[in-house]
């Protein structure tokens, strides 16, 4: 479909609506300072056949973090109610072209779906392709998501005070510069500011342009200016394990199979009162 077998484009995935075997999954997701709201956007409009999954309710539940991955058995069933079967072609969007989505993709891949795409652009370069949408709820029928979890995708907290610990792998922070140097506060309360002791910063605006992610060489030269050597075991890590995974889906774009994602990410991390931090570039 692609040269990029992550992703998809506009124009490719319209002539593929409709195919058994497709999984179209809308992934929006917004911060509360965006002032966007992701399922009433959907219901507003969203790509011919999609699906709206639900970053706050596919989840953990017993968790009081943000995001936590949910139970192997417990992702199956959600998104079997959505319809989507692991053997599928799954293509994810989100409403800010490559924010939200890559998380989700990376989730569908950490429990076991071989096929996932990311539409190339997001919903906006949908819209600007002048290519269908629908409106309204939607009603999926059921189907089986047989879920195998990849353990090896995720970093746990005690893993990372390890990993901390003895700096033997690189890890790489995906929020802005100013919250990694501690400049700026936490957008959650009781979160301290500032990073990891070794961290790398890499702000995951760096790895697109226009909502796009940027080509091989831009992805090489963008980590290489953060000091990460992509082709090394790499630790990624944000606010909550959303943008995150645009470092992974990056990373895996160069080639590389040795990347997890923290899941529990600077919100685990900062919010705890026992794991140090430091300020400043």
């Amino acid at each position: 479909m692609s040269h990029n077998p992550f992703l998809i484009s506009p124009d490719e995935l319209a002539g593929h609506l409709g195919k058994p075997g497709l999984s179209v999954v809308d992934a929006s997701w917004y911060l509360p300072a965006q002032k966007r709201l992701a399922e009433p956007e959907f219901e507003t409009a969203h790509i011919p056949g999609a699906v709206f999954f639900d970053q706050d309710a596919i989840v953990d539940p017993a968790s009081s973090l943000p995001h936590t991955l949910p139970a192997a058995a417990d992702f199956g069933a959600a998104v079997g109610r959505l319809g989507i079967r692991e053997t599928d072609t799954i293509v994810v969007y989100d409403g800010m072209g490559l924010f939200s989505a890559p998380r989700v993709w990376w989730m569908f891949r950490t429990y076991g779906a071989k096929d996932v795409r990311i539409l190339d652009g997001g919903f906006p370069a949908w819209r600007a392709g002048n290519h269908p949408v629908e409106t309204g709820k939607v009603s999926p029928e059921p189907a089986t998501f047989e879920a195998s979890y990849d353990a090896d995708a995720v970093a746990t907290l005690d893993e990372m005070r390890r990993i901390v610990d003895d700096g033997a792998l690189q890890v790489v922070d995906a929020r802005p510069a100013d919250r990694f140097a501690g400049e700026a506060a936490e957008p959650r309360p009781g979160v301290r500011a500032g990073h990891m002791p070794g961290a790398r910063n890499l702000p995951f605006l760096q790895l697109a342009e226009n909502g796009r992610l940027k080509s091989p060489e831009e992805l090489r030269a963008a980590f290489a200016a953060a000091g990460v050597d992509p082709d090394a075991p790499v630790v990624t890590s944000c606010g909550s394990g959303v943008t995150a995974a645009v470092l992974n889906l990056a990373l895996e774009t160069l080639g590389s199979r040795q990347h997890r994602l923290y899941d529990g990410s600077w919100t685990e991390w900062g919010g705890a009162t026992d794991t140090p931090v430091v300020t400043g570039s």
